[in-house]
């Protein structure tokens, strides 16, 4: 197969004519499948096209139920079954033409992982980035400080994993709507932050740096608790424990490839976490193929590092696999799940997140928006122990937050997933991956 490395250079003016001469072509046809819509896209290959490519999807509010990857030489195809949010095929003429539209043009690379305490001027909204130690009240103690800050939080998101957190949360001033601007104070507000974010003899607390680049949100989220080694090994309390996804990376020295196997509980965005982690750990995925069934998710991937070699030592090895652990379980859903809907007013993210520390609470993960004068907040919680929220606890935190709950799920234990199959499997399973590449692209034939 050869090492050759697939880096593209982005000031390459003949790469990128190429890629102009050659558009990506997208075909979505509605009739290939009885219960999905099937997305077929054909493109000249460019490292990060997969993970462009499952973004629209996902951004869309998507659901892949499957898919196919393939690559030969310079040409990249995938094939996908998608849904959307109801299982229903996708037959919204706006979705369509923005997939048509989106997939179609030549996407900017992303840029790169930047520092772990940030804090971006713009004219709309003011980003600020943070990562620091988790710890019970944290949200409520960075949400106080906004607060009195006069700062209003339009929209923002909090994962956290193995004692780290981390968070992307827009800003404005809460007078004029516009921008913190001022650079005193958004030098007083980085300051007070990294207060509230340093941890009890933690050497990785939050540094103060100004990033010039935004990038898709939730990457960055992947890319700052990367940054942050959240992949590291912690030690875990009694009552902790639960089940983790499977992960299997194997050699297939006749094809010059590493293979990575996956099984975990399905849920949405899954695909996303894990392409986006193995491309800003600069893998390119040449084949692969993806399967969603009884909500289990089986993914199985053919990769290289970016110089064109496998996976070469036990040590690489085992980072890959607690990295794409880490990535599945960062956006967790598990605990209760508490949806809010009120009127939005100064000081309410402060409040709300009071609530739930007085009430012993902690947030696994956190999704804030504010738009039209509307708070519509989603909050997944679990007692400071780890342990399930008690039913007194819930019906106490609903009182004090009284009609702006719109919606309590207290989420089932996780069942244990299948150990991947590797014994002896790579022969077989790159057998069958070719087969259904194959079969792919004759579909795309056929209807061409």
């Amino acid at each position: 197969m050869g090492s050759c490395s697939v880096v593209e250079v982005d000031d390459d003016e003949y790469a990128k004519l190429i890629r102009r001469m050659n558009p990506p072509r997208v075909v979505i046809d509605n009739d290939a499948c009885d219960n999905a819509t099937v997305i077929r896209v054909d493109s000249i290959k460019k490292h990060g096209i997969l993970l462009e490519v499952i973004q629209v999807l996902t951004d869309l509010d998507l659901i892949i139920t499957k898919a196919y990857i393939s690559s030969d030489g310079s040409w990249f195809m995938d094939v996908f079954n998608v849904t959307d949010r109801n299982g229903n095929k996708v037959r919204d003429k706006e979705i369509i033409s923005c997939i048509q539209n989106s997939l179609g043009s030549d996407a900017c690379f992303f840029p790169r992982i930047g520092n772990s305490v940030d804090i971006v001027p713009s004219k709309e909204h003011t980003f600020i980035e943070m990562t620091g130690t988790d710890r019970p009240g944290l949200l409520s103690e960075i949400c106080a400080v906004l607060a009195n800050r006069n700062c209003s939080v339009a929209k923002a998101e909090l994962w956290t994993h193995n004692t780290r957190v981390a968070a992307v949360v827009l800003v404005t001033e809460e007078s004029t709507g516009a921008a913190v601007e001022d650079p005193e104070r958004l030098s007083t507000i980085k300051e007070l932050l990294c207060n509230v974010l340093r941890g009890d003899n933690d050497s990785r607390m939050g540094r103060m740096t100004v990033s010039k680049d935004r990038t898709h949100t939730e990457r960055r989220l992947h890319q700052m608790m990367f940054g942050d080694r959240d992949y590291e090994s912690t030690v875990v309390g009694a009552g902790d424990e639960k089940p983790r996804p499977q992960v299997a990376v194997m050699d297939c020295a006749e094809k010059d490839y590493s293979v990575v196997i996956l099984r975990s509980r399905d849920r949405p965005k899954l695909l996303f976490d894990t392409v986006c982690t193995l491309t800003d750990m600069q893998y390119v995925v040449f084949h692969g193929t993806v399967d969603t069934r009884d909500d289990e998710a089986y993914q199985e991937y053919y990769i290289r590092h970016v110089d064109g070699c496998p996976i070469n030592s036990e040590a690489e090895r085992q980072r890959v696999i607690k990295c794409l652990e880490a990535a599945i379980e960062r956006r967790t859903t598990e605990g209760l799940e508490l949806v809010l809907r009120t009127e939005d007013r100064p000081g309410l993210l402060s409040d709300v997140t009071r609530v739930f520390r007085e009430n012993g609470l902690t947030i696994r993960r956190a999704e804030i928006s504010t738009q039209g004068g509307k708070a519509s907040d989603t909050f997944y919680l679990s007692e400071m122990s780890g342990k399930p929220v008690e039913a007194k606890t819930i019906d106490s935190i609903c009182r004090q937050l009284g009609e702006m709950v719109v919606r309590v799920k207290q989420s089932p234990p996780l069942l244990a997933p299948k150990p991947p199959e590797v014994a002896g499997a790579t022969s077989f399973l790159f057998g069958n991956l070719l087969k259904a590449s194959l079969q792919s692209f004759r579909l795309v034939r056929s209807h061409s």
